[in-house]
């Protein structure tokens, strides 16, 4: 090894734990130094430019290694002094120069000192404060979205922060009912839009359910948004399979929105039940859930109840319940209360039989004000009389169905002023 490159190593070596200051000054001088070395047109201005360099290096003894390289180099490129053309002695500062002029045969590649070689050991830059001030531009151009309530009484209050809340009022869920339901609320405001309800909507469409009708249907069952879709799809095959046709189904599903809720086994249950109660074939079953399809959604006991007072308190034969069921279903959940008020007013003031009420059991779905009324104006009139088999035969079912206009003139041949004048009187 060469005495002047032995000489540098040992000071590069020394100079490498230098202070951060000094590195980083010494970078953008290296930087400045070798674009002004590189450019041919200012060869002459690199020389002179290396001189302090060399006497620095010499009097401080402290450059890197980068700088020790770019003061040989600039000085190779450099015109030869005239004191090496003539021979004549140098003095002792231009001593240091000899070592440089001596390898002036054997050129050394410049390295590329970029940035990341001459930080490779330093530490990176910090990055930028939270604290740090920016420009109102800035400021401007910083979006954040709006915090959501911590707690809230009701849905309206999330909306405008929730696209799921969004879409749902836009189809016309009402959510002030939908708040109403027991974790309803709590359950859209974790389902997301296109992931979770996007596929059931599909679903309900493809069931049968009008696109109109949708916000209907998940305002009275929002629950359905949160089921499998493989599940809801199994229970409509099952349907499919107990001979319910498409528009069937579609039928049931609408009026009866919790059905789809029921697992196989459930409405499996259910058919059986009112089979079996009623003793129904298989097609008058169908025929009476499709007609009143919240018999399979709603609760059995009311239903088990107005079956015993039908048999025990009116008197009804099993073969007449039969009937009556089939014919007016609504009649095996409505009130027990009512049922008692309107066959009590039929049966023991009016003198309705069992075989005509069996016959027309619609009456019992009518308002008990409506029938006396009429009732009493027909006795008012004369005309009170309900037995097939005699003259001016009035049925139930023209005493309790048709309009008032349409029973004054056609069955009590009175006139509808006539008929408001003497509501007045009782």
């Amino acid at each position: 090894m060469q005495p002047d490159a032995a000489l540098r190593w040992r000071m590069a070596l020394w100079a490498r734990p230098a202070s951060r200051c000094c590195c980083c000054w010494l970078k953008a001088a290296c930087a400045a130094e070798l674009q002004r070395l590189r450019s041919s047109s200012k060869a002459v201005q690199a020389c002179q430019g290396a001189a302090p360099l060399v006497l620095l290096a010499s009097r401080h003894s402290f450059l890197p290694w980068g700088l020790q390289t770019y003061r040989r180099v600039s000085v190779e490129n450099c015109s030869k002094p005239a004191s090496a053309e003539d021979g004549s002695s140098s003095s002792p500062e231009s001593n240091l120069l000899l070592p440089v002029k001596q390898e002036q045969a054997k050129p050394e590649t410049i390295p590329d000192l970029n940035t990341e070689i001459l930080c490779e050991d330093w530490d990176d830059v910090p990055p930028s404060s939270a604290l740090e001030e920016i420009s109102e531009e800035e400021a401007v151009q910083i979006l954040a979205d709006p915090l959501l309530p911590l707690q809230s009484s009701t849905l309206r209050d999330y909306v405008d922060h929730s696209e799921t809340l969004t879409k749902l009022v836009q189809l016309g869920v009402d959510l002030s009912q939908v708040e109403k339901r027991q974790k309803a609320g709590q359950l859209l405001l974790t389902l997301d839009f296109e992931k979770d309800i996007k596929k059931i909507l599909l679903f309900l469409k493809d069931v049968g359910v009008e696109d109109s009708q949708l916000g209907l249907f998940l305002t009275k069952n929002p629950y359905i948004l949160g089921e499998d879709l493989e599940a809801l799809e199994t229970r409509v095959a099952y349907l499919k399979s107990k001979k319910f046709g498409n528009a069937e189904i579609a039928q049931m599903v609408s009026r009866a929105p919790y059905l789809l809720l029921f697992s196989v086994e459930r409405l499996d249950n259910r058919l059986g039940f009112f089979k079996n109660e009623l003793g129904l074939s298989v097609k008058k079953t169908k025929d009476l859930v499709i007609r009143l399809p919240r018999l399979l959604t709603g609760k059995l006991e009311p239903v088990k109840e107005n079956l015993q007072v039908c048999q025990i308190e009116f008197g009804f034969q099993r073969n007449e319940i039969q009937q009556i069921a089939y014919k007016t279903p609504k009649i095996l959940t409505a009130s027990r209360k009512r049922l008692r008020q309107t066959f009590d007013y039929l049966h023991n003031i009016m003198g309705i039989p069992h075989h005509m009420l069996t016959r027309f059991p619609q009456v019992f779905n009518s308002k008990l004000l409506r029938i006396k009324e009429r009732h009493m104006f027909l006795i008012f009139l004369g005309r009170a009389q309900y037995d097939p088999a005699k003259p001016s035969y009035i049925s139930l079912d023209q005493l309790v169905s048709l309009p008032d206009e349409v029973f004054c003139t056609e069955i009590a041949k009175a006139s509808i002023q006539d008929f408001e004048k003497f509501l007045k009187t009782i």
